[in-house]
């Protein structure tokens, strides 16, 4: 991915290549990385990404296309369709210049979406509570364990009081995660969201000629149906294109 964005700005290029990370970490499946389309086109039966195949390989017909990697697996065979990269190209162009079209309209809807499903503010307010709470907990639990150690406590007084300190402070850690993972997947939809601005800003005409950084930066995912691909864009649009 690097080298398909080096003529892009460092700080961009680094943003575009930690959200593709990321994107692909959340993903959970094996996948292969050596094609921009790798981990991209997904079938719509299965849920299984497709893969390349090469056709021909030693003649003059030789042709790669993408198929799905369980087509011929299990006891029935997915009806989602062969694509070759010439196809996804041209189908892409379709989705993106339609985009275009309407460049300054899906901006302004952008920025938006940006305002109002990626604001930290709230979690932030949570987070800063419960390590409150985990100060305040821990420090009960230390006096309960010095009371313990310097009174005649029952014991079965103290281990009530401390399991419910204890049960009370993993609570609080277990939230702090929950949340922390939710605030990083709103930062990461921001800055999808910043790149897929940042890339359309930039075009002012309709394209002609596929673009494998632009492909990198504006999709998610490309989801392929019997009859139609749906181009799935970083900032949550869909696009649906005829094959």
């Amino acid at each position: 991915m690097r080298l398909l964005c080096e003529n892009l700005g460092v700080r961009y290029q680094f943003e575009l290549v930690q959200s593709e990370m990321a994107r692909r970490k959340q993903l959970g499946k094996q996948y292969s990385c050596n094609s921009i389309f790798s981990a991209k086109l997904v079938c719509s039966i299965c849920g299984n990404f497709y893969g390349s195949k090469v056709w021909h390989s030693t003649s003059k017909y030789k042709r790669t296309i993408w198929q799905c990697n369980y087509k011929f697996q299990g006891e029935n065979k997915c009806s989602t369709p062969n694509i070759n990269e010439d196809a996804i190209k041209q189908k892409f162009l379709v989705a993106i210049n339609q985009l275009i079209k309407n460049r300054d309209e899906i901006i302004e809807n952008c920025r938006l979406i940006q305002s109002a499903l990626t604001d930290c503010s709230s979690i932030d307010t949570q987070l800063s509570e419960l390590k409150q709470e985990l100060d305040i907990v821990a420090e009960l639990t230390r006096k309960c364990i010095e009371e313990n150690a310097y009174s005649a406590l029952s014991q079965e007084e103290y281990m009530s009081r401390y399991n419910s300190y204890a049960k009370r402070y993993e609570t609080a850690k277990a939230r702090i995660v929950e949340l922390k993972t939710l605030r990083q997947e709103r930062l990461t939809k921001k800055n999808n969201v910043e790149i897929f601005i940042s890339e359309l800003k930039k075009r002012e005409l309709l394209l002609d000629e596929f673009d494998d950084g632009l492909w990198v930066a504006v999709i998610e995912k490309v989801m392929v149906y019997e009859d139609r691909l749906i181009f799935e864009f970083r900032n949550g649009l869909g696009i649906e294109a005829e094959l």
